[in-house]
């Protein structure tokens, strides 16, 4: 790599982590402000947990760690939500300098083309975009337990126990358990109701304690109690196969949980849909539903990408121009690009698979991308 291509590349990473600071700083600002209270009583609970008088000091010093630990997982996720913003908006600060400081127009004296300024700052976005990757995918699955709290829940590193209502597996059947301990992902007091095809009870399944065994829950103190019209006797059952497994119940308790799941997690939780009952109206739709959060991600980072592209010639232009007027231009387009990337990657398109769907706002850039390349005046 050149000088100039370092000098170019290390302007623009430095704007994309100044834009990215920024931002993180409103965003916590911004909830903090909102939720003072909340954070507050927090600290003042944990304080007398400990047995501690709660005084001012030490509650200021609690409530600070309290919103550092909500918040440092939070932001890496925030990382993946908005890289595509912040790579669009660094790239008009970065090539704004090069103009402002006639660094371009020396290019372009040196027989340099305009294509050349945007290289450098290409493979910083390709790269970011891998960093983007490999946080969805190795960081935030770790990660997710913490990304379900709540300003009331921070401090506490544990999804905690909770009942399960009345849920239905792949088989049709309704399951309810009054504890499922979100951490080890057991179940406990569970009943099953197994139901024919009109959805009549037919047989009642109940059991103590269940551990997750990777295709079903082993029971203890399992009983099959058929339903008194059936005449059949009641008896001892030892497992009971289904994909209703721990992060199901936990993506179905914690809203947005399966969007922090890994590209191997979202398969699995695919294989286990299609292997019991995978004709079912409600396994299609939860097939459709993995396939978009799936392949969406990458529909996401292509279109981030091609975005890039279409900004790119709102500034990098032979002449000098007013920054501010080019920025109003290019805004409307660039969040237009942004957002048809990210909606038309998460909604369903009737008729169409979810794994072709997702990528519909690609097809719709890329032609724009190749247009906006080709009327470049390099």
């Amino acid at each position: 790599m050149k000088t100039l291509d370092r000098y170019i590349a290390r302007l623009y990473l430095t704007n994309v982590i100044a834009l990215m600071v920024i931002l993180a700083c409103f965003v916590v600002t911004i909830d903090f402000a909102l939720n003072v209270d909340r954070f507050v009583g927090r600290a003042q609970e944990i304080t007398s947990e400990q047995g501690q008088e709660p005084s001012t000091l030490r509650t200021g010093v609690i409530t600070v760690l309290l919103v550092a630990d909500l918040w440092w997982p939070r932001l890496l996720q925030l990382f993946s939500f908005v890289l595509g913003l912040i790579m669009a908006g660094a790239m008009g600060f970065t090539v704004t300098q090069l103009v402002r400081h006639r660094e371009l127009i020396a290019m372009l004296a040196s027989g340099q083309s305009l294509f050349r300024a945007a290289a450098p700052i290409l493979v910083v976005a390709l790269g970011l975009t891998g960093v983007q990757a490999l946080n969805q995918e190795f960081v935030l699955p770790h990660l997710a337990p913490l990304l379900t709290r709540d300003q009331g829940e921070a401090g506490t590193h544990q999804l905690g126990e909770a009942n399960v209502p009345l849920t239905r597996d792949g088989l049709g059947r309704v399951w309810y358990a009054r504890s499922f301990d979100a951490d080890a992902g057991t179940l406990a007091d569970i009943t099953v109701w197994e139901r024919d095809a009109q959805g009549r009870p037919t047989m009642i399944y109940t059991a103590d304690h269940a551990t997750w065994a990777g295709n079903g829950w082993n029971l203890e103190n399992g009983l099959a109690e058929p339903i008194a019209t059936t005449r059949q006797p009641t008896h001892q059952i030892a497992q009971i196969t289904t994909n209703l497994d721990p992060t199901q119940l936990r993506v179905r308790r914690f809203q947005g949980y399966s969007q922090s799941l890994s590209w191997r997690q979202l398969g699995e939780m695919l294989r286990a849909v299609e292997s019991l009952d995978p004709d079912s109206p409600r396994s299609k739709a939860d097939r459709d539903r993995l396939e978009r959060i799936r392949w969406g991600r990458i529909s996401v980072m292509v279109a981030n990408l091609l975005s890039l592209v279409i900004t790119l010639p709102f500034f990098l232009q032979k002449t000098p121009g007013n920054p501010i007027l080019r920025a109003l231009r290019c805004a409307p387009v660039a969040i237009i690009a942004l957002m048809g990337g990210v909606l038309g990657s998460s909604a369903p398109i009737p008729g169409i698979s979810p794994a072709i769907g997702v990528f519909l706002p690609v097809l719709i850039l890329l032609p724009i991308a190749v247009a906006a390349v080709a009327s470049t005046k390099s």
